[in-house]
Protein backbone atom coordinates (compact mmCIF):
# COMPACT_ATOMS: atom_id res chain seq x y z
CA UNK A 1 0.00 0.00 0.00
CA UNK A 2 1.36 3.20 -0.82
CA UNK A 3 -1.26 5.56 0.80
CA UNK A 4 -3.81 5.29 3.36
CA UNK A 5 -7.08 7.00 3.97
CA UNK A 6 -7.23 6.96 8.18
CA UNK A 7 -10.85 7.54 8.06
CA UNK A 8 -13.90 7.18 5.19
CA UNK A 9 -14.48 11.00 5.44
CA UNK A 10 -11.35 12.23 5.01
CA UNK A 11 -10.62 14.33 2.12
CA UNK A 12 -6.55 13.54 2.53
CA UNK A 13 -4.39 10.01 2.34
CA UNK A 14 -1.30 10.03 3.85
CA UNK A 15 1.55 8.70 2.12
CA UNK A 16 3.26 5.47 3.22
CA UNK A 17 6.37 6.35 0.86
CA UNK A 18 7.94 9.15 -0.66
CA UNK A 19 5.78 10.42 -3.47
CA UNK A 20 6.97 11.13 -6.83
CA UNK A 21 5.09 14.27 -8.73
CA UNK A 22 2.81 12.64 -11.67
CA UNK A 23 2.97 9.05 -9.70
CA UNK A 24 -0.54 8.01 -9.70
CA UNK A 25 -1.44 5.79 -6.73
CA UNK A 26 -4.84 3.29 -6.02
CA UNK A 27 -5.40 4.15 -2.69
CA UNK A 28 -8.42 1.46 -0.41
CA UNK A 29 -11.81 2.96 -0.10
CA UNK A 30 -10.71 5.72 -2.48
CA UNK A 31 -9.56 4.89 -5.72
CA UNK A 32 -6.52 6.39 -8.01
CA UNK A 33 -5.17 9.79 -7.01
CA UNK A 34 -2.37 11.50 -9.36
CA UNK A 35 -0.03 13.60 -6.71
CA UNK A 36 0.45 17.06 -8.41
CA UNK A 37 3.53 17.41 -7.02
CA UNK A 38 6.45 15.57 -4.54
CA UNK A 39 4.77 14.13 -1.27
CA UNK A 40 7.20 12.72 1.19
CA UNK A 41 6.29 10.22 3.20
CA UNK A 42 4.03 10.63 5.80
CA UNK A 43 3.04 14.13 4.37
CA UNK A 44 -0.85 14.52 3.35
CA UNK A 45 -2.71 14.52 0.00
CA UNK A 46 -5.76 16.17 -1.04
CA UNK A 47 -7.98 13.26 -2.84
CA UNK A 48 -10.68 15.94 -3.78
CA UNK A 49 -10.65 19.68 -4.47
CA UNK A 50 -10.97 21.70 -1.83
CA UNK A 51 -12.21 25.37 -1.74
CA UNK A 52 -9.96 28.15 0.31
CA UNK A 53 -11.13 28.45 4.01
CA UNK A 54 -12.58 24.45 3.38
CA UNK A 55 -11.22 22.35 6.60
CA UNK A 56 -9.16 19.66 5.69
CA UNK A 57 -10.45 16.94 7.19
CA UNK A 58 -8.08 13.34 8.85
CA UNK A 59 -9.14 10.88 11.50
CA UNK A 60 -12.75 12.20 10.57
CA UNK A 61 -12.02 15.25 12.23
CA UNK A 62 -11.22 18.85 10.86
CA UNK A 63 -7.32 19.47 12.03
CA UNK A 64 -6.94 23.10 10.11
CA UNK A 65 -8.40 24.57 6.64
CA UNK A 66 -6.82 25.22 3.84
CA UNK A 67 -5.41 28.65 2.73
CA UNK A 68 -6.18 28.58 -1.21
CA UNK A 69 -8.15 26.40 -3.24
CA UNK A 70 -6.60 22.87 -3.84
CA UNK A 71 -7.35 20.52 -6.48
CA UNK A 72 -6.86 16.76 -6.00
CA UNK A 73 -3.52 15.49 -5.49
CA UNK A 74 -1.99 18.56 -3.56
CA UNK A 75 0.67 18.09 -1.42
CA UNK A 76 -1.64 19.91 1.87
CA UNK A 77 0.95 21.44 4.26
CA UNK A 78 2.09 24.00 6.31
CA UNK A 79 2.49 26.47 3.27
CA UNK A 80 -1.56 26.16 2.35
CA UNK A 81 -2.98 24.80 5.30
CA UNK A 82 -3.54 26.93 8.94
CA UNK A 83 -4.87 25.71 12.58
CA UNK A 84 -8.84 26.40 13.49
CA UNK A 85 -7.54 26.57 17.07
CA UNK A 86 -7.86 29.85 19.04
CA UNK A 87 -8.78 29.99 23.01
CA UNK A 88 -10.88 28.05 25.41
CA UNK A 89 -13.90 26.03 24.15
CA UNK A 90 -17.06 25.53 26.34
CA UNK A 91 -17.35 21.35 25.74
CA UNK A 92 -20.48 19.70 26.14
CA UNK A 93 -20.53 15.97 27.82
CA UNK A 94 -22.11 13.16 25.07
CA UNK A 95 -20.68 10.02 27.21
CA UNK A 96 -20.28 7.43 24.70
CA UNK A 97 -20.18 4.61 27.67
CA UNK A 98 -17.27 2.51 25.56
CA UNK A 99 -16.89 -0.76 27.14
CA UNK A 100 -13.19 -2.74 27.14
CA UNK A 101 -13.92 -6.62 27.52
CA UNK A 102 -12.28 -8.13 29.94
CA UNK A 103 -9.20 -10.63 29.55
CA UNK A 104 -7.49 -12.83 31.84
CA UNK A 105 -3.62 -11.70 32.85
CA UNK A 106 -0.56 -12.78 32.18
CA UNK A 107 2.12 -12.82 34.89
CA UNK A 108 5.30 -10.77 34.70
CA UNK A 109 8.53 -11.08 36.94
CA UNK A 110 8.26 -8.34 39.43
CA UNK A 111 8.91 -7.23 42.81
CA UNK A 112 6.51 -7.14 45.65
CA UNK A 113 7.22 -4.28 48.12
CA UNK A 114 6.24 -4.51 51.78
CA UNK A 115 3.25 -2.08 51.67
CA UNK A 116 1.90 -4.85 48.45
CA UNK A 117 3.08 -2.14 45.56
CA UNK A 118 4.68 -3.68 43.26
CA UNK A 119 7.95 -2.63 40.71
CA UNK A 120 9.53 -3.67 37.97
CA UNK A 121 13.02 -2.85 38.76
CA UNK A 122 15.23 -2.68 42.01
CA UNK A 123 17.21 0.43 42.44
CA UNK A 124 18.62 2.61 44.72
CA UNK A 125 17.74 6.44 43.89
CA UNK A 126 19.75 9.14 44.71
CA UNK A 127 17.39 12.54 44.68
CA UNK A 128 19.02 16.18 45.47
CA UNK A 129 16.83 18.55 46.81
CA UNK A 130 18.68 21.04 45.49
CA UNK A 131 20.99 21.97 42.50
CA UNK A 132 24.05 22.58 44.55
CA UNK A 133 24.65 18.92 45.26
CA UNK A 134 24.15 17.67 41.86
CA UNK A 135 28.12 16.88 41.51
CA UNK A 136 28.17 15.76 44.98
CA UNK A 137 25.31 12.98 44.28
CA UNK A 138 26.97 12.36 40.72
CA UNK A 139 30.41 11.01 42.87
CA UNK A 140 28.20 8.89 45.23
CA UNK A 141 26.92 7.09 42.52
CA UNK A 142 29.84 6.90 40.88
CA UNK A 143 31.54 6.01 44.18
CA UNK A 144 28.62 3.18 45.08
CA UNK A 145 28.40 1.23 42.04
CA UNK A 146 30.26 -1.45 44.02
CA UNK A 147 27.56 -2.04 45.94
CA UNK A 148 24.85 -3.52 42.71
CA UNK A 149 24.99 -7.02 43.62
CA UNK A 150 22.54 -9.87 43.89
CA UNK A 151 19.02 -8.50 43.46
CA UNK A 152 20.00 -4.72 43.33
CA UNK A 153 20.27 -3.86 39.57
CA UNK A 154 21.37 -0.01 39.97
CA UNK A 155 22.34 3.04 41.69
CA UNK A 156 21.15 6.58 40.09
CA UNK A 157 20.71 9.70 40.69
CA UNK A 158 18.62 12.60 39.46
CA UNK A 159 20.22 16.46 38.82
CA UNK A 160 17.92 19.12 38.39
CA UNK A 161 19.02 22.79 39.03
CA UNK A 162 15.92 23.68 41.35
CA UNK A 163 15.65 23.78 45.54
CA UNK A 164 16.25 27.13 46.23
CA UNK A 165 15.73 30.99 45.37
CA UNK A 166 11.92 29.46 44.60
CA UNK A 167 9.16 30.69 46.10
CA UNK A 168 5.29 30.34 46.62
CA UNK A 169 3.72 27.35 43.96
CA UNK A 170 7.04 27.46 41.74
CA UNK A 171 9.32 25.82 45.40
CA UNK A 172 6.23 24.12 45.78
CA UNK A 173 5.90 22.48 42.22
CA UNK A 174 9.72 21.39 43.39
CA UNK A 175 9.29 20.20 46.32
CA UNK A 176 6.01 17.98 45.41
CA UNK A 177 7.34 16.12 42.26
CA UNK A 178 10.86 15.31 44.20
CA UNK A 179 8.83 13.50 47.11
CA UNK A 180 6.38 12.23 44.27
CA UNK A 181 9.26 10.91 42.68
CA UNK A 182 11.25 9.11 46.15
CA UNK A 183 7.78 7.01 46.70
CA UNK A 184 8.16 5.49 43.29
CA UNK A 185 8.48 1.43 43.73
CA UNK A 186 11.36 1.14 41.55
CA UNK A 187 13.26 2.88 44.22
CA UNK A 188 13.64 -0.44 46.89
CA UNK A 189 15.97 2.92 48.97
CA UNK A 190 15.77 6.76 48.50
CA UNK A 191 18.55 8.97 49.62
CA UNK A 192 17.47 12.69 50.02
CA UNK A 193 20.74 14.72 49.34
CA UNK A 194 20.54 17.99 51.07
CA UNK A 195 22.98 20.98 51.21
CA UNK A 196 22.06 22.60 54.14
CA UNK A 197 21.02 26.33 53.53
CA UNK A 198 18.41 25.85 50.50
CA UNK A 199 14.66 26.56 50.51
CA UNK A 200 13.70 23.23 49.90
CA UNK A 201 14.89 22.43 53.61
CA UNK A 202 14.77 18.97 55.28
CA UNK A 203 11.85 19.37 57.49
CA UNK A 204 10.03 20.77 54.43
CA UNK A 205 10.54 17.46 52.54
CA UNK A 206 9.15 15.64 55.47
CA UNK A 207 6.22 17.42 55.60
CA UNK A 208 5.46 16.33 52.17
CA UNK A 209 6.34 13.17 52.29
CA UNK A 210 4.59 12.52 55.92
CA UNK A 211 4.41 8.62 56.57
CA UNK A 212 7.90 6.48 55.62
CA UNK A 213 9.95 3.62 56.04
CA UNK A 214 13.19 4.87 57.37
CA UNK A 215 14.71 1.35 56.12
CA UNK A 216 14.13 2.97 52.86
CA UNK A 217 14.24 6.40 52.96
CA UNK A 218 17.14 7.87 54.60
CA UNK A 219 18.85 11.88 54.60
CA UNK A 220 21.87 13.76 54.60
CA UNK A 221 22.49 17.32 54.91
CA UNK A 222 26.08 17.53 53.27
CA UNK A 223 27.17 20.66 55.36
CA UNK A 224 26.43 18.71 58.30
CA UNK A 225 29.30 16.36 57.95
CA UNK A 226 33.09 15.97 57.38
CA UNK A 227 33.51 14.16 54.70
CA UNK A 228 29.84 13.62 52.70
CA UNK A 229 31.00 11.14 50.34
CA UNK A 230 31.99 8.83 53.17
CA UNK A 231 28.97 9.60 54.98
CA UNK A 232 26.97 8.79 51.79
CA UNK A 233 28.47 5.44 50.77
CA UNK A 234 27.69 4.38 54.41
CA UNK A 235 24.33 5.08 53.98
CA UNK A 236 23.86 3.62 50.43
CA UNK A 237 25.35 0.36 51.42
CA UNK A 238 22.46 0.04 54.41
CA UNK A 239 19.87 0.71 51.80
CA UNK A 240 21.99 -1.81 49.59
CA UNK A 241 21.39 -4.25 52.07
CA UNK A 242 17.87 -3.46 52.37
CA UNK A 243 16.96 -3.79 48.88
CA UNK A 244 18.83 -7.16 47.93
CA UNK A 245 16.42 -8.73 50.23
CA UNK A 246 13.63 -8.56 47.35
CA UNK A 247 13.93 -10.85 44.62
CA UNK A 248 11.98 -11.23 41.65
CA UNK A 249 8.17 -12.96 41.62
CA UNK A 250 5.47 -14.12 39.60
CA UNK A 251 3.33 -11.02 39.78
CA UNK A 252 -0.39 -10.16 37.76
CA UNK A 253 -0.32 -7.71 34.76
CA UNK A 254 -3.19 -6.58 36.34
CA UNK A 255 -0.98 -4.55 38.72
CA UNK A 256 1.24 -2.62 36.31
CA UNK A 257 0.99 1.25 35.48
CA UNK A 258 2.27 1.86 32.03
CA UNK A 259 2.66 5.96 30.56
CA UNK A 260 1.83 6.97 27.25
CA UNK A 261 4.05 9.56 25.50
CA UNK A 262 5.36 10.34 21.82
CA UNK A 263 7.76 12.85 21.17
CA UNK A 264 9.22 14.16 17.85
CA UNK A 265 6.39 12.81 16.31
CA UNK A 266 5.96 12.62 12.27
CA UNK A 267 2.63 11.80 9.94
CA UNK A 268 2.83 7.89 10.51
CA UNK A 269 2.87 8.03 14.36
CA UNK A 270 -1.02 8.11 14.49
CA UNK A 271 -1.23 5.48 11.97
CA UNK A 272 1.75 2.84 13.03
CA UNK A 273 2.84 3.28 16.88
CA UNK A 274 0.61 5.34 18.55
CA UNK A 275 -2.49 3.29 17.11
CA UNK A 276 0.04 0.31 18.04
CA UNK A 277 0.22 1.59 21.83
CA UNK A 278 -3.42 2.40 22.32
CA UNK A 279 -4.09 -1.07 21.31
CA UNK A 280 -1.44 -2.39 24.42
CA UNK A 281 -3.50 0.23 26.18
CA UNK A 282 -6.86 -1.28 26.32
CA UNK A 283 -5.48 -4.25 26.34
CA UNK A 284 -3.63 -3.53 29.93
CA UNK A 285 -7.18 -1.95 30.92
CA UNK A 286 -8.83 -5.02 29.61
CA UNK A 287 -6.79 -7.31 32.37
CA UNK A 288 -7.39 -4.58 34.91
CA UNK A 289 -4.30 -2.58 34.53
CA UNK A 290 -4.12 1.09 34.19
CA UNK A 291 -2.50 3.53 31.47
CA UNK A 292 -1.67 7.10 32.20
CA UNK A 293 -2.04 9.53 28.77
CA UNK A 294 -0.58 13.36 29.42
CA UNK A 295 0.54 15.90 26.80
CA UNK A 296 -2.25 18.23 27.23
CA UNK A 297 -1.17 20.62 24.82
CA UNK A 298 -1.50 17.78 22.48
CA UNK A 299 -5.40 17.11 22.92
CA UNK A 300 -6.43 20.44 21.37
CA UNK A 301 -8.13 20.29 18.54
CA UNK A 302 -8.49 16.05 19.42
CA UNK A 303 -10.92 16.81 22.46
CA UNK A 304 -13.79 14.98 21.16
CA UNK A 305 -12.04 11.25 20.98
CA UNK A 306 -11.47 11.79 24.80
CA UNK A 307 -14.17 13.40 26.12
CA UNK A 308 -16.77 11.48 25.60
CA UNK A 309 -15.24 8.80 26.72
CA UNK A 310 -14.80 10.22 30.63
CA UNK A 311 -16.86 7.51 32.75
CA UNK A 312 -18.99 10.36 34.55
CA UNK A 313 -19.70 13.99 34.55
CA UNK A 314 -16.85 14.36 37.42
CA UNK A 315 -14.18 13.13 35.40
CA UNK A 316 -15.60 15.07 32.47
CA UNK A 317 -15.21 18.22 34.33
CA UNK A 318 -11.96 17.53 35.58
CA UNK A 319 -10.41 16.93 32.08
CA UNK A 320 -12.26 19.93 30.47
CA UNK A 321 -10.81 22.57 33.37
CA UNK A 322 -7.27 20.68 32.90
CA UNK A 323 -8.11 21.52 29.06
CA UNK A 324 -9.24 24.73 29.28
CA UNK A 325 -6.63 25.86 32.02
CA UNK A 326 -3.65 25.08 30.14
CA UNK A 327 -5.19 27.50 26.89
CA UNK A 328 -5.66 29.96 29.96
CA UNK A 329 -1.79 29.15 30.80
CA UNK A 330 -0.32 30.04 27.30
CA UNK A 331 -2.77 32.95 27.07
CA UNK A 332 -2.24 34.33 30.12
CA UNK A 333 2.22 34.36 28.88
CA UNK A 334 0.84 35.87 25.98
CA UNK A 335 1.33 32.86 23.61
CA UNK A 336 -1.28 31.29 21.41
CA UNK A 337 -2.27 28.05 22.28
CA UNK A 338 -1.38 26.24 18.73
CA UNK A 339 2.02 27.56 18.90
CA UNK A 340 3.00 23.93 18.00
CA UNK A 341 4.31 21.22 16.08
CA UNK A 342 7.66 21.67 16.06
CA UNK A 343 10.28 21.93 13.19
CA UNK A 344 10.95 17.96 13.36
CA UNK A 345 7.24 17.51 13.45
CA UNK A 346 6.39 19.31 10.35
CA UNK A 347 9.33 17.81 8.51
CA UNK A 348 7.62 14.85 9.19
CA UNK A 349 4.44 16.15 7.75
CA UNK A 350 2.48 16.68 10.58
CA UNK A 351 1.12 20.30 9.85
CA UNK A 352 -1.06 22.06 12.48
CA UNK A 353 -1.30 21.00 15.75
CA UNK A 354 -4.58 19.76 15.70
CA UNK A 355 -2.87 17.32 12.99
CA UNK A 356 -0.38 16.36 15.43
CA UNK A 357 -3.20 15.71 18.29
CA UNK A 358 -5.51 13.52 16.73
CA UNK A 359 -2.30 11.42 15.83
CA UNK A 360 -1.20 11.47 19.67
CA UNK A 361 -4.25 10.53 21.24
CA UNK A 362 -4.46 7.25 19.43
CA UNK A 363 -1.92 6.54 22.41
CA UNK A 364 -4.99 6.63 24.78
CA UNK A 365 -6.94 3.39 22.40
CA UNK A 366 -10.88 3.48 23.22
CA UNK A 367 -11.48 2.58 27.07
CA UNK A 368 -13.07 4.57 29.35
CA UNK A 369 -11.16 7.42 30.97
CA UNK A 370 -11.27 7.12 34.66
CA UNK A 371 -9.52 9.81 36.39
CA UNK A 372 -7.69 13.15 35.74
CA UNK A 373 -4.62 13.83 38.04
CA UNK A 374 -2.82 16.57 38.67
CA UNK A 375 0.88 17.21 38.09
CA UNK A 376 3.01 15.02 41.11
CA UNK A 377 -0.33 13.33 42.43
CA UNK A 378 -0.63 9.59 42.68
CA UNK A 379 -2.56 7.53 40.25
CA UNK A 380 -5.50 5.42 42.20
CA UNK A 381 -7.88 3.87 40.12
CA UNK A 382 -7.28 1.34 37.70
CA UNK A 383 -7.98 1.68 33.75
CA UNK A 384 -7.13 4.88 31.62
CA UNK A 385 -6.04 8.19 33.36
CA UNK A 386 -5.63 11.55 32.25
CA UNK A 387 -2.45 13.22 33.89
CA UNK A 388 -1.84 17.19 33.65
CA UNK A 389 1.57 18.00 32.10
CA UNK A 390 3.22 19.48 29.04
CA UNK A 391 4.37 18.20 26.22
CA UNK A 392 8.01 18.26 26.59
CA UNK A 393 9.68 14.96 26.46
CA UNK A 394 11.32 14.86 29.73
CA UNK A 395 9.44 17.18 31.34
CA UNK A 396 6.08 14.60 30.46
CA UNK A 397 8.32 11.68 31.45
CA UNK A 398 9.59 12.56 34.41
CA UNK A 399 5.76 13.37 35.41
CA UNK A 400 4.57 9.49 34.30
CA UNK A 401 7.02 8.55 36.55
CA UNK A 402 6.01 10.51 39.63
CA UNK A 403 2.18 9.44 39.78
CA UNK A 404 4.10 5.73 39.93
CA UNK A 405 4.08 4.26 35.96
CA UNK A 406 6.11 1.84 36.13
CA UNK A 407 7.73 2.39 32.17
CA UNK A 408 7.15 4.67 29.63
CA UNK A 409 5.60 3.82 26.15
CA UNK A 410 7.32 6.51 24.02
CA UNK A 411 6.56 6.77 20.22
CA UNK A 412 8.74 8.77 18.05
CA UNK A 413 9.26 9.06 13.94
CA UNK A 414 12.53 10.94 14.76
CA UNK A 415 14.34 9.19 17.51
CA UNK A 416 15.79 10.60 21.06
CA UNK A 417 18.05 9.12 23.23
CA UNK A 418 17.37 10.13 26.93
CA UNK A 419 15.69 7.91 29.12
CA UNK A 420 13.18 8.35 32.34
CA UNK A 421 13.70 7.35 35.47
CA UNK A 422 11.50 4.59 35.01
CA UNK A 423 12.22 2.50 31.85
CA UNK A 424 11.27 4.33 28.76
CA UNK A 425 10.52 1.86 25.91
CA UNK A 426 10.93 3.77 22.84
CA UNK A 427 8.39 2.39 19.76
CA UNK A 428 9.65 3.77 16.32
CA UNK A 429 7.26 4.96 13.84
CA UNK A 430 9.19 4.10 10.51
CA UNK A 431 11.46 1.70 9.48
CA UNK A 432 13.93 4.28 8.00
CA UNK A 433 14.66 5.25 11.41
CA UNK A 434 14.76 2.02 12.41
CA UNK A 435 17.36 1.14 10.34
CA UNK A 436 19.64 4.75 10.91
CA UNK A 437 19.09 4.83 14.71
CA UNK A 438 19.14 0.77 15.99
CA UNK A 439 20.35 1.74 19.39
CA UNK A 440 17.41 4.52 20.08
CA UNK A 441 15.37 1.81 19.57
CA UNK A 442 13.07 -0.86 21.36
CA UNK A 443 9.97 -1.44 18.84
CA UNK A 444 9.36 -0.69 15.23
CA UNK A 445 5.93 0.10 14.35
CA UNK A 446 7.18 0.93 11.20
CA UNK A 447 6.26 -2.26 10.15
CA UNK A 448 2.66 -1.77 10.01
CA UNK A 449 3.64 1.00 7.39
CA UNK A 450 5.63 -1.52 5.08
CA UNK A 451 2.76 -4.39 5.38
CA UNK A 452 4.47 -6.58 7.29
CA UNK A 453 1.88 -6.90 10.35
CA UNK A 454 -1.33 -5.77 10.73
CA UNK A 455 -2.20 -3.02 13.94
CA UNK A 456 -3.37 -6.26 15.88
CA UNK A 457 -0.08 -8.35 15.19
CA UNK A 458 2.34 -5.45 15.85
CA UNK A 459 0.66 -4.48 19.30
CA UNK A 460 1.08 -8.35 20.22
CA UNK A 461 4.60 -8.08 19.54
CA UNK A 462 4.89 -5.03 21.74
CA UNK A 463 2.75 -6.89 24.38
CA UNK A 464 5.00 -9.18 24.53
CA UNK A 465 7.86 -7.17 24.68
CA UNK A 466 6.14 -4.79 27.91
CA UNK A 467 6.04 -8.22 29.57
CA UNK A 468 9.52 -8.49 29.17
CA UNK A 469 10.55 -4.73 30.21
CA UNK A 470 8.32 -5.26 33.06
CA UNK A 471 10.59 -8.85 33.91
CA UNK A 472 14.05 -7.24 33.59
CA UNK A 473 14.79 -6.73 30.62
CA UNK A 474 16.53 -3.49 29.97
CA UNK A 475 15.11 -1.14 27.54
CA UNK A 476 17.90 0.67 24.96
CA UNK A 477 18.29 3.58 27.10
CA UNK A 478 18.75 1.53 30.13
CA UNK A 479 21.74 0.28 28.43
CA UNK A 480 23.49 3.50 27.44
CA UNK A 481 22.47 4.43 31.37
CA UNK A 482 20.15 7.31 30.73
CA UNK A 483 18.09 8.19 33.49
CA UNK A 484 16.75 11.59 33.81
CA UNK A 485 14.34 14.01 34.54
CA UNK A 486 13.15 17.61 34.43
CA UNK A 487 10.55 19.55 36.52
CA UNK A 488 7.82 21.53 34.80
CA UNK A 489 7.86 25.40 36.67
CA UNK A 490 5.29 27.98 36.66
CA UNK A 491 2.57 24.99 35.76
CA UNK A 492 -0.83 25.37 36.63
CA UNK A 493 -2.28 21.64 37.79
CA UNK A 494 -0.69 20.98 41.35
Amino acid sequence: MDAIQINPTDNVVVALRPLAAGEAVDVPGVGAVRSLEDVPQGHKMATRAIAAGDNVVKYGLPIGHVTCDVAPGTWLHTHNVATNLSGEVAYEYHPTHPVVEPVAPETFMGYRREDGSVATRNELWVIPTVGCVNEVARALCEGAQDLVDGSLEGVHYFPHPFGCSQTGADHAQTRALLVALSRHPNAAGVLFLSLGCENCTHEQVLDELGDFDPERVRFLTCQDVVDEQEAGHAILAQLAEHARRYEREPIPASELVIGLKCGGSDGLSGITANPVIGRVSDGLVARGGTSVLTEVPEMFGAESMLLDRCVDEDVFHAAADMLNGFKEYFISHHEVVYDNPSPGNKDGGITTLEDKSCGCVQKGGSAPIVDVLPYAWRVSRRGLNMLCAPGNDMVSTTALTAVGCHMVLFSTGRGTPFGAPAPTLKVFTNSRLAERKPGWMDFNAGVVATGERTLDEAADDLWRLVLDVASGRRTSAERRGCHEISIWKDGVCL
